[in-house]
């Protein structure tokens, strides 16, 4: 990875949404990023990790303790190397665990562990995101700094229409640039 590069660590998680990360990594390669993606694991049982490989030119990782390599505190090393943190999809659980300061996977780990930018990008069933406890949630990691581009309104994995939708990928894509020059800028 060239040093100019700035690093996006993309957790991803088991939402329906997820082909989009694809969009998404491919979206901010095209933008001059290099990405890492961070699966967890429901979310390896959706995709494999080899197309965010492909796609990124980066390993992608998935689990604290899952492959051999070179020795290192991965959820640190990688929390240190961001840039920004953007989990796209966001699930609910995921929401809640990052809320509420559970670390019991990778991706949780590497988000306590940061001190780049994290934006959260929401996608799940209507009444799901707007259940006043995931509201909360989101309200708890606005107050602690977290960005949040929340859904949109399209058709839901259950087929109805409904708020919930990940957001559009180039609505994603300017938000890591506005977030990256603010804090570029402070």
């Amino acid at each position: 990875m060239p040093e100019n590069k700035k690093e996006i660590v993309l957790g991803v998680t088991a939402s329906i949404a997820i082909y989009k990360a694809c969009d998404i990594t491919r979206r901010l390669g095209e933008n001059g990023f290099a990405v890492t993606a961070v699966l967890t694991e429901e979310a390896r049982k959706l995709m494999n990790p080899l197309i965010f490989e492909s796609l990124s030119g980066n390993r992608a990782y998935y689990g604290m303790f899952e492959r051999p390599g070179p020795w290192q505190v991965e959820h640190v090393a990688l929390a240190e190397k961001a840039a920004m943190v953007l989990v796209a999809p966001a699930t609910a659980n995921i929401i809640a665990k990052i809320a509420c300061g559970i670390a019991d996977d990778l991706l949780t780990c590497i988000i306590l562990a940061t001190r780049a930018p994290v934006l959260i990008c929401p996608a799940m069933n209507e009444d799901m995101y707007a259940n006043k406890i995931t509201q909360a949630n989101i309200a708890k990691l606005k107050s602690l700094g977290f960005k949040v581009v929340g859904p949109r309104r399209g058709r839901l994995a259950c087929g109805r229409e409904g708020n919930g939708c990940l957001a559009e990928v180039e609505k994603i894509a300017s938000e890591v640039n506005k977030v990256l020059s603010k804090s570029a800028a402070t």
